[in-house]
């Protein structure tokens, strides 16, 4: 029988991974394709395009990945080669990047069990995030099996190669190598000038696309392209046009624009009666999506307090996020601003000294507080509050022995709830009012929380963390009951993003609803919204019911002042900014493309439709417009 080694040689270490590495994709397929029913199309042209474009990624990936052991094996004197010490290094590289492989499989499957996705921006940020990120896995996933197995199967798997595939032949010639050795360096300039990731998306279907692709590539290309500039990669129409519609589109009847001046679009807003200047806590709930709760069709009973606060609150019923991560909701609550591509601004550089929701109320005489369950230095939190004027406290801020529990991911909500209101007695104690972004995190993985507090023991996954997270909104407001301010308190309640984002079209608007609830018993009328709302709508809205005067610079509605037809939203993820009004999406993709769809808000169905110009002219206005406000100085706060 024909032996490997007689067809690979000194590359038979190289050539066993390769192949090994191309079955482990192929497997890895067929796993994460099962694991997703109904949310893939499984025809044979599907799975044919799937595995074929799959299997062509691989092939373009893996080699570069086995690169720096090629290139060693060409180097290797022919004398050194076959001896004991070079078997014994070849060897053990060989069971290493085996239970790398191994490992990486897990770990995409992990992945794509939480995100219904590839490796993208946020296994990017996982990495940079490296204390938050192992600890979750750590507390969240069989770590060390996982580790202990891909060790031991690697162990067995290198034998077998040992045994049928290595060979420690030497004939090739010296000039031999270093033609091979060209051909090897050659591979990377090829494959970087002839594959792209658009390569992938053979389907209409997401998730089919995803598939097609290869983990590696995906992480490797969100690294490299972690910024988006909008006029560079997405369609654009002249700045003046766009200028111009933006001036028509943010026009609302109680405002007036101060200055023809190009690129200034400020406006003063004017209030409809007498100001109202109560304390404003603002909870951001971490991962709260809308169908968690029974007002909005859920059945398991997991915000008994929400929904009863739904009854007793101003509700917003079509509320959607931005984004998908948490510093993307926290950009929209905050500067009211669509999503740009690429990071959210609190990521950015040159973002200090931004208008935002408090430098409006600092021009009131409001203290700023951000107040954060983790360490605000993740995602550069501490720094964008620190820098747009807000005092910060987190969890460096907070005794041990005020923590009851406390993940990875920050202290058990109740606690920072308690930090909070000892804010506003000190506060009311001044006689100051005061201003909280609150931020959650108990409703993360590894979904802890303390014992005791709800029926579902911790840790109880996503349902049970829900639950607990309302069960400490509902206790912060019982005691907040008890104090003297709160009957001149404002709360607001909606979530930085949806808890799960993916499906089966590029941007699937129904996965992010969100909910919002105005709760003010002595302020504000309880009632019922369910006009379309954007995120970045939430803090005009705010300051419109509190009949706030002022200069405003957000790009979002007051929406009970919006006339009727002007409602939209936008929606994003790293690369696609979605826009949508009425029952139409736009979706602005890299490289100038569009796509428009008939959406149904309900069901999530979407039905492509030809090109309207004037609907994607509307949401280029937006989105080209808020890029260049960011990107030349002109969305600085006003003083």
């Amino acid at each position: 029988m024909l032996r490997t080694e007689k067809c690979f040689g000194r590359f038979s270490p190289a050539a066993a991974l390769c192949a090994f590495w191309l079955a482990v994709g192929a497997a890895l397929r067929m796993v994460l394709i099962a694991v997703s029913p109904g949310q893939v199309l499984k025809t044979p042209w599907e799975l044919l395009k799937i595995f074929a474009v799959g299997g062509l990624f691989d092939f373009a990936v893996i080699p570069q990945a086995l690169l720096p052991l090629l290139i060693y094996l060409l180097i290797v004197p022919s004398r050194f080669f076959a001896g004991k010490v070079n078997k014994t290094i070849v060897i053990f590289t060989v069971w290493l990047l085996t239970a790398l492989i191994l490992l990486g499989a897990v770990t995409e499957f992990y992945f794509w069990d939480e995100f219904q996705s590839r490796f993208n921006f946020i296994a990017v940020d996982y990495l940079v995030y490296t204390q938050e990120v192992w600890g979750m896995i750590r507390d969240s996933y069989p770590l060390l099996p996982v580790l202990t197995a891909s060790g031991l199967c690697a162990a067995v798997i290198t034998e077998y190669f040992r045994r049928r595939w290595l060979c420690w032949e030497t004939s090739l010639s010296r000039k031999g190598r270093l033609g091979i050795f060209a051909v090897v360096l050659m591979f990377p300039v090829l494959v970087f000038y002839t594959v792209n990731g658009d390569m992938k998306n053979i389907s209409t279907n997401i998730n089919n696309n995803e598939l097609a692709g290869n983990g590696l590539y995906e992480f490797l290309a969100a690294f490299r392209n972690n910024e988006l500039d909008y006029s560079r990669f997405y369609r654009a129409i002249p700045e003046a046009e766009s200028e111009q519609l933006l001036r028509k589109l943010l026009k609302e009847p109680n405002s007036q624009y101060l200055s023809n001046q190009s690129g200034n679009l400020t406006r003063h807003v004017q209030g409809t009666g007498v100001e109202k200047h109560p304390n404003i806590v603002f909870i951001t709930v971490e991962s709260l999506s809308a169908d968690y709760m029974t007002v909005f069709g859920n059945r398991q009973n997991l915000t008994p307090y929400l929904d009863k606060l739904a009854q007793e609150s101003l509700l917003f019923t079509q509320v959607y996020a931005t984004g998908t991560r948490t510093v993307r909701g926290l950009e929209a609550v905050t500067m009211a601003i669509p999503p740009t591509p690429g990071q959210s601004i609190l990521r950015r550089p040159d973002n200090a000294d931004l208008f935002t929701l408090g430098s409006v109320l600092r021009g009131k005489d409001y203290t700023d507080w951000f107040v954060y369950g983790g360490y605000g230095y993740f995602d550069n939190m501490n720094g964008f509050y620190t820098q747009n004027g807000y005092r910060i406290l987190d969890r460096t801020d907070i005794p041990k022995e005020k923590i009851v529990l406390e993940t990875v991911w920050g202290v058990a909500d109740e606690v920072i709830f308690r930090e909070a209101m000892e804010r506003l007695d000190e506060a009311y104690a001044k006689g100051e009012k005061l201003f909280e972004l609150i931020v959650t995190t108990s409703n993360h993985r590894p979904y802890d929380y303390p014992d005791g507090r709800i029926n579902i023991p911790s840790p109880g996954g996503r349902e049970g963390a829900v639950k607990y997270t309302d069960w400490a909104i509902g206790n912060f407001l019982t005691q907040a009951q008890t104090h003297p301010w709160f009957k001149d308190t404002v709360f607001v309640i909606t979530a930085d993003h949806q808890a799960a984002s993916a499906g089966k079209t590029e941007v699937p608007v129904k996965k992010y609803h969100i909910p919002l609830l105005i709760y003010a018993p002595n302020l504000i009328t309880p009632g019922r919204v369910d006009r379309l709302m954007s995120q970045i709508d939430i803090p005009p809205t705010l300051l419109g019911l509190l009949n706030f005067s002022y200069d405003s610079r957000f790009m979002g509605y007051d929406l009970l002042h919006l006339p009727a037809g002007q409602e939209r939203i936008f929606i994003s993820t790293y690369q696609n900014l979605g826009f949508a009004k009425g029952n139409k999406l736009v979706v602005l993709k890299p490289k100038g493309q569009i796509t428009l769809y008939q959406i149904d808000y309900h069901t999530g169905q979407y039905i492509t439709l030809p090109e309207d110009p004037v609907l994607i002219t509307e949401a280029i206005a937006w989105y080209q417009g808020a890029s260049m406000l960011y990107k030349t100085g002109n969305y600085r706060a006003v003083y």
